[in-house]
């Protein structure tokens, strides 16, 4: 059987922390920033945790 081939759009997108949760960034933060707040993208700008219940799905993806 080959072997199990990781997800190149998944490899760009998540990390994975030392304590094995997934680490993402936020959307709506790459352009048309000119009619969002201030305060909106400040806090666009800090990365989030992946939710628990799409975690084994992106799991999958990364082979892990």
């Amino acid at each position: 059987m080959p072997k199990m081939k990781t997800k190149a759009s998944a490899k760009k997108r998540f990390k994975l922390t030392g304590s094995g949760k997934i680490k993402r960034k936020h959307a709506f933060k790459s352009h048309i920033l000119t009619k969002k707040e201030t305060k909106q993208k400040r806090n666009l700008t800090h990365s989030t945790l992946v939710h628990k219940s799409d975690e084994p799905n992106i799991k999958k993806q990364l082979c892990i």
